[in-house]
């Protein structure tokens, strides 16, 4: 957990920055923010396109008695997608595109799911919870 942190609070960060200064360096800095906002704008606006037709499957996958667990996982992978796109810098931008490509995005929602649904119980076998009571008068 220590690792991921630091990676997620230090490493990415620094590695934003250095690729900020190195495309910088090769394009100019106006054509750079020019190309971070770009990104997020485009990015944003395809997301939430993916997005409301992620919804529209949840609603269909409910009509039909299922359970969308991949659709609910697949809308929390396209919101982390648009955070990422938000998020100024090249290296987040790459990985929230790579989140928008439903097929990439469809294999990690099964993933996740499978994995979930071997980490829970059987339940399948009833829940016996074993008591004992004492009925009481209600105050006068």
């Amino acid at each position: 957990m220590g690792t991921r942190l630091f990676v997620l609070l230090f490493v990415i960060p620094l590695a934003e920055t250095w690729l900020l200064i190195k495309v910088g360096g090769v394009i100019g800095a106006v054509p750079t923010i020019a190309l971070v906002v770009l990104t997020a704008i485009v990015g944003t606006a395809v997301a939430r396109r993916q997005g409301l037709s992620t919804i529209r499957r949840i609603q269909l996958a409910q009509a039909e008695g299922r359970l969308p667990a991949a659709e609910m996982v697949e809308g929390v992978l396209l919101l982390l997608a648009g955070v990422l796109l938000m998020t100024p810098g090249f290296f987040t931008d790459a990985i929230g595109f790579s989140m928008l490509f439903p097929k990439l995005r469809g294999r990690l929602a099964e993933r996740t799911v499978g994995s979930l649904a071997t980490a829970r119980p059987d339940l399948d076998q009833p829940v016996i919870i074993e008591g004992d009571y004492e009925r009481q008068r209600p105050p006068r």
